[in-house]
This record gives structure tokens, sequence and C-alpha cells, in this order.
């Protein structure tokens, strides 16, 4: 059978997977979403933000102002500046009062030409609790019910959060983290693979021999996220480049504070601390926001400090 022209074209559109999408390096823009929210003990509420930039190498600067504010309110109320490749999830926290009622908190993007929003609301379904962040990260705990008690780690900078540097001089940034010990980690059993996969299916880590084969990491919003533990990593932090004019290195960028226990040895709920020192190179003047975050791989606890470079 010979086919021609409108059928030709039919079946050429039906031969292609539904799930097959164009994978953009480059020219895409950044849309805004909406986490859920969180419960203060003043009864006040957190409005939980992150974003997708849908470009998988490019990362876009959108400075505050028309293309990148709030409202109502201040247009800037704290929103990152600076964003990542693909899916982060996260990445900022709006604080409203108890009687902010139905209202929506607006957080508006303009990027390559396409204006997007994410609508903040507090409507019941949107609640956020230890679990979803568990299911949404992949962490280290096991879900169940009633969940696993588990308070974010805390953290301080040591030495001041204003520093000035003139280049081409680095600055070494070192912080005191602390944590309760949860969520309990899973055992790791010698000689013997252990999979981890999120909720989407993709291979999150293996506990296996390095020469076992597991199946290809499949591209997921936890796969693409900045801010996470690195294999074998209980407490850590990963320092990003919240606001600033041009990109910084961070050496390294993920820092462990304490590690998982070897392989055999039960894992045991203690609390955790240690010190995680990184050195960040800047390569134009400026002032920049760089932020840290405390992780035990289910939540993170942010910390800003600000640089000025001469």
């Amino acid at each position: 059978m010979i086919l021609t022209g409108y059928k030709l074209a039919l079946f050429a559109m039906l031969a292609v997977p539904a799930y097959a999408q164009i994978q953009n390096a480059i020219g895409q823009n950044v849309v805004p979403v909406y986490e859920g929210w969180e419960r203060n003990t003043d009864g006040s509420f957190n409005m939980v933000f992150g974003y997708m930039n849908r470009n998988y190498e490019e990362q876009l600067d959108l400075p505050v102002g028309p293309d990148n504010i709030m409202s109502p309110g201040a247009p800037d109320q704290g929103q990152p500046t600076h964003f990542y490749r693909r899916r982060q999830q996260f990445v900022f926290k709006i604080k409203v009062p108890k009687d902010w009622g139905k209202k929506d908190l607006v957080w508006t993007l303009t990027s390559r030409g396409k204006t997007e929003k994410a609508y903040g609301t507090l409507e019941p379904i949107w609640e956020l609790g230890n679990l979803v962040y568990q299911e949404n990260r992949g962490g280290p705990g096991v879900m169940s019910w009633p969940e696993e008690p588990n308070e974010a780690p805390s953290v301080e900078m040591v030495g001041s959060s204003q520093r000035t540097v003139t280049l081409p001089e680095s600055l070494t940034l070192t912080l005191q983290i602390s944590d309760d010990g949860h969520p309990k980690p899973r055992p790791r059993r010698g000689g013997s693979a252990s999979v981890i996969r999120d909720s989407d299916g993709a291979v999150v880590s293996t506990g296996g021999a390095a020469s076992e084969t597991i199946a290809p990491v499949k591209e997921s919003p936890l796969t693409q996220a900045v801010v996470k533990l690195e294999p074998g990593v209980r407490l850590g932090v990963t320092w990003i480049l919240y606001r600033g004019p041009a990109p910084v290195t961070f050496d390294p960028m993920h820092v462990a504070v304490v590690k998982v226990p070897p392989s055999g040895t039960e894992p045991k709920v203690e609390p955790l601390e240690g010190k995680a020192t990184t050195k960040v190179t800047f390569t134009e003047p400026g002032t920049y926001r760089l932020r840290g975050y405390a992780d035990d791989g289910v939540l993170a606890t942010p910390i800003d400090v600000t640089v000025t470079v001469r």
C-alpha cells in the first residue's frame, strides 16, 4: 500500500509516541510554580514556590521588575532572579498573615516573550507536610503513616552574612549545621544492589557495587533538582546562585556534613551536626546573593549571604 498526502502525514503522526517531546537546550521560557503552603506556629502561613525552566541547558536571569514580580504587595518579596535548568522545587517561601483569607499571591514571570503566572492559595488541598516533601524529593526515610517526626535542619553562618571581595579573589564560606537525625536512613546491605527510585520511576541511587548495572536514569523533577543530597550523604549543604549579575562557581556545590553509616551498620536516630565549607569564585563585579540549603534529604533550611564583588 502506498501512502500519499494526508494519509502519509496521519501515519507519521500516529507513529510518534504520545509522550515524545522536543528537548530544547536553549531559547525557552521560565514558568513559575506554586508548590503549596505550610502552617507556622504563630498562626501565619508560608506559601512555597518553585519554577520550571524549560531549557535543558540554558540558565536565565530575570531581575525583579516587570519581568519578575510578586503581587499583591511589594514587587520584591524575596523571589529568585537566577533560574537553573529544568524543574526546581520548593525554592523559596513567602510568609503571609493568619488573616490572609482567600486571596491569591501571584508570581509573574515574563521571558522569551511569554508571560506565565503562579497563583498561591490557602485552599486545604495545597497544604504541605513531611510526606509531601519526602514523596517529591525522594527522601531517605520510609514512607509510613503516621509520618515519622522530622524537623528541618538548623543552620548558622560562620562569620558575617555580608561579605566583600576584590577580583580575582575567591571567597570561602562556612556553615554550622545541626539536625535531629530524622528521617531514619534506610539500612545499607553490603553485596547487593539497593536501587532507590522516585515516584516517577527514575533511579535515584544504588547501594550496590560500582560494577553493577542499573536501569538508565530518567529525567524527572528529582533528577533535575539542583538542591539534593549526593548518594551516601545523610546531612549536607547545597549552594546556589540566587541573585547576581553573572555566573559563579562553587567548589564544591554539594557539601557532605554527615555521611550514611557503612554497609551492615544499623542506622540510628541521633542528633547530627558539623560544618560545611565551600569556595566561591566570581568573574564579574556586582552584588550577589548566594543561598545555602541545609538538607536532611526531606526538609531543607535556606540561609543567604550577600557578597559585594569589586
